[in-house]
């Protein structure tokens, strides 16, 4: 068998000091901490940031976790971040859609609601912020199970709870389902957690790539949906507002790895 290859042990050790500098570290920095040609130092840090595990801020020169590395990490995004951003785009979505817009993140085996934005109607409404929903039986759920590794799987081998006649409990018809949702970039709920009540929704995605919650609109399902479809305007509008946000989050990785 060969033996170890020196380079790759070279780039763990440089990823575990850039790890342990949250407002980053120098080339000569670095190449002092690991007894290291700053040559060569230097040459592994442009590979690593090639590869997106470590990123260079403009103006220090200075070196920090990446984009990638961060996607890689499996610790969630905080929720009041994700709200932060969802503010944003939230109101927007609900005006141009005329629905109720909620965002929402995994928590244990649901999702929890982490922004909620009243339908623009002025009818009585309840704030649901705080709430945790069931991820087989609503949009924003169902996002969740396609783009969270190993979630899906979790869900399939738990009895499943049947809200209306039309949730689907049987774990083949869930997998097929967020199969469909992986394939075509969004979800829906059509009278699955409330008979009278349909739902869409987009993934949101960090810096990485990877997702950290869901954004949706929610309504009767008449409103949203057209036939047995979601109506392609609602989808459109807020896989739409989904982008836009994870854009943001894109665009200040600063504050999101914080």
């Amino acid at each position: 068998m060969p033996g170890p290859i020196q380079s790759i042990e070279r780039a763990a050790a440089i990823m575990r000091l850039v790890s342990q500098a949250p407002y980053g570290i120098g080339v000569t920095e670095l190449a002092g901490a690991l007894s290291l040609p700053k040559a060569t130092a230097h040459g592994l840090l442009r590979t690593l940031q090639g590869v997106g595990y470590v990123e260079q801020d403009a103006h220090t020169g200075k070196y920090r976790m990446g984009a990638v590395a961060a996607g890689l990490s499996g610790a969630r995004m905080d929720t009041n971040v994700l709200r932060s951003y969802a503010m944003n785009w939230g109101d927007t979505l609900a005006a141009r859609s005329g629905e109720s817009v909620r965002m929402g993140a995994v928590h244990d085996d649901g999702v929890q609601i982490v922004h909620h934005v009243f339908r623009p109607d002025h009818s009585p409404q309840r704030l649901r912020v705080g709430v945790v929903l069931p991820l087989h039986a609503t949009a924003l759920g169902k996002v969740l199970l396609a783009h969270t590794p190993g979630l899906g799987e979790r869900a399939a081998g738990t009895d499943l709870l049947a809200y209306t006649r039309r949730t689907r409990t049987a774990p083949r018809a869930l997998q097929a389902d967020v199969a469909q949702v992986r394939a075509r970039g969004f979800a829906t709920d059509i009278g699955e957690f409330a008979s009278d009540r349909a739902s869409v929704a987009a993934p949101v995605r960090d810096p990485g790539g990877r997702v950290v919650g869901a954004i949706g609109v929610v309504g009767a399902v008449d409103r949203v949906t057209s036939g047995a479809a979601a109506r392609t305007s609602i989808i459109e509008l807020v896989r739409s507002a989904a982008a836009s946000i994870s854009a943001d989050l894109a665009a200040d990785r600063t504050r999101v790895r914080r």
